[in-house]
Formats: C-alpha cells, structure tokens, sequence
C-alpha cells in the first residue's frame, strides 16, 4: 500500500534530518506505525545546504545518532558530504518508511487526531513529531535603509564558497562559529570586515564538540538532580578553533569591528559616522525554528516558539517538538545530542498512546 494513502497512522514525523531519523530510530522499537515526510528531495536534512568546506568540529564518534556509529574520517573532522553520505546509509541501514519530497504545509485537527497536509495530500495521525529544525527559518536583523544597498546579501543559509567574492568589500556579520569559519575562508580572497554585536568567544584550542557536550551533559544531569556546578566558560555557541580559524587567527584575520549603524547605497555608516563601501554582506546572524506549519493548531507563541514540557507541547497534547535547541533538550540541535531527547519522545509517545498502536 502506498504510504500516503494509509488509512491512519499512528505517528507522523515531520521532518527528514538527523532529529527525524533519531526518534524514527526509536519508534521502530514500538508497535507505532509511522512516517517521515521530507522536504528534501534526498537524504541529508539540512546538511545538504551547508557550504562545501563545512566541517564539524567533533570527531566521527561524537557525532552519530541513535544504533549505528558514523564512520571514522581518515584525517581531521568529519566534512559536510561525509555527515550526507551518513545520514544517507542510516535511513537505509533501518529501511524507515519515508516520503519525499513531501513539505508539509499545515496541520489541523480532526475528530479522530490530527491530519498533516502537504500540498493536497494528506495524512491522518493520532500523534505528530515536528523534526524540521531550523534551517528553513534564516534570521536576518533589521538594519535602517537596508532597502537602500545596491550590493549583494547572502545568509550563511545560501553561502556555498569563497570563490564568488573574491576582490570584492565583504562584511561578514555574526560572531558564531559560522561567522568565524565564513570569515575565514572569505578573509583568504576578499577584503573583508568581521561585524559582530560583542567580542567573539574563542575556546581553547584544545576544546573540541566532544568536551562541549560532555559539559552540556553535565549540565543537564546537574538541572534533574537540582544542584549547580562550576563548570569552565564554553557553551556550544562559542567558537571552537578548527584548523582554517585556527590559520586565520594566525595570519591575523579574525579581528572584529561592532555593528555598523545604517546602510547606504554603496555600504555602511559605522557609530563615528564614517562610511566604508561594501560590495556584499554576509549574514552569519543565525536561524529561527521553521514552524510555520503549526501555525494552523495556534500554538506558536510571541517568539515563534512552542510552549513544552521537554518536548511536549503544552498546548496540544498530540503534539512533539524534536532537534530545535536548547528548548527542547540540551544540545538538542547537535548530532549527538539529539539522542537523549529523541529517546524520551518515543517513550511518551508509545505510553500516551497506552498501547493501542496499529
């Protein structure tokens, strides 16, 4: 049978990416039935969108989901197409039950649960995973005359490499690790200038993903067991010093300016009023969750959030938000940390069903 024409499902998961295939990886341990429906038009999630020389900043081991290992990279950090090819061999290593590219547009509720349209089909449900994460959501902040640069704006979203700038007056804006790894390949070929709100966090060179979990774990054991703890500066938004940031702090690149006050045609006005000429910006300014598809059930707050307990919304009882970030699960949005919130999800999920899955 084809799976959009199911009858009914027990589960939907919204979502192709690693926090997609993390909690499929452990419904199939229940009686659930269930379905991905992906955006995307092949494996990968949003990796798929990330700039060619992206790489991880963990090692392989560090950096795998739920029952099966990513494999070892011969040298360095494993790369933007090695995370592809993974995330690829382990939907078919399970064999999950996936349609795409199937964006899902809006979800409503219905007598008997909750229906999830995409396009003009649909599936009915009683239980929804949203696993979209954030990719699809750029954020760019507001900036006065903005409408006015004649040059070029980018968001990290859409940069792929260097190459394209090359001779030209580069703002790339952002102090996160994106900004410090776009700035530091940009820095090799164009003028460029490092805008970012405060001075950028660099972490020892020897901190790695690895330790910035283990840390979050900590963390996180320490907020269950109500105690605090002194733990080193590091979060998992500083910036850790993978070996191209590491060379442009060696040639002197990654010096940062504060944000200028307004564009004009040709660049931008800084605080002491002179001007610089830009030919592009880009925008390393981060993402949003992409939950435009529940604005149907109204449950978006003012921050374009959902209101949870863990991963449940607190709205909707039929509803489970997986891989956004922080607020729903420490380093929820990383590889690895995916894991521990995916595995309660499935759990609750099977119990609020009370065992009456198809």
């Amino acid at each position: 049978m084809d799976i959009a024409q199911t009858p009914k499902l027990d589960v939907v998961i919204i979502g192709g990416g690693q926090s997609a295939l993390a909690v499929a990886y452990f419904l199939r341990r229940t009686k659930c039935s269930f379905v991905l429906l992906d955006a995307e038009e092949e494996s990968g999630g949003a990796w798929r969108h990330g700039w060619s020389s992206l790489r991880l900043f963990s090692p392989a081991t560090w950096s795998s989901i739920p029952g099966w290992m990513m494999p070892p990279v011969q040298d360095g950090y494993p790369g933007r197409n090695h995370v592809i090819d993974y995330l690829s061999q382990y939907e078919q290593r399970y064999q999950f039950p996936i349609v795409r590219p199937a964006r899902v547009t809006s979800v409503e509720r219905i007598e008997t649960g909750l229906r999830v349209w995409s396009g003009d089909e649909h599936w009915d449900t009683k239980a929804v995973v949203s696993a979209t994460g954030t990719w699809g959501n750029p954020f760019i902040p507001s900036y006065p005359d903005v409408e006015l640069f004649a040059g070029q704006q980018l968001h990290s979203a859409h940069y792929v490499e260097a190459q394209p700038f090359a001779g030209k007056k580069v703002l790339v804006v952002g102090g996160g690790n994106s900004g410090a790894q776009i700035l530091a390949e940009v820095s090799k070929v164009a003028d460029t200038t490092w805008v970012t709100p405060v001075e950028p966090l660099f972490l020892p060179d020897d901190v790695d993903g690895k330790v910035l979990f283990e840390r979050a774990t900590e963390r996180w054991k320490a907020q269950l067991e109500g105690r605090t703890i002194d733990q080193p500066v590091g979060g998992l938004g500083d910036i850790v010093m993978v070996p191209p940031v590491i060379e442009a702090r060696e040639r002197g690149a990654l010096k940062s300016v504060r944000p200028f006050e307004r564009f004009t045609r040709n660049g931008v006005i800084w605080a002491g009023g002179s001007e610089s000429a830009v030919d592009a910006v880009i925008w390393c300014t981060g993402f949003r969750p992409a939950l435009e598809h529940l604005s149907t059930l109204g449950v978006l707050n003012t921050e374009g959030r959902v209101d949870v307990s863990g991963t449940h919304s607190t709205q909707e009882p039929r509803l489970w938000l997986v891989g956004y970030g922080e607020w729903t699960g420490a380093a929820s949005a990383t590889l690895i940390g995916v894991t521990r919130t995916a595995r309660s999800t499935a759990s609750e999920i099977d119990a609020f069903l009370g065992g009456h899955c198809a």
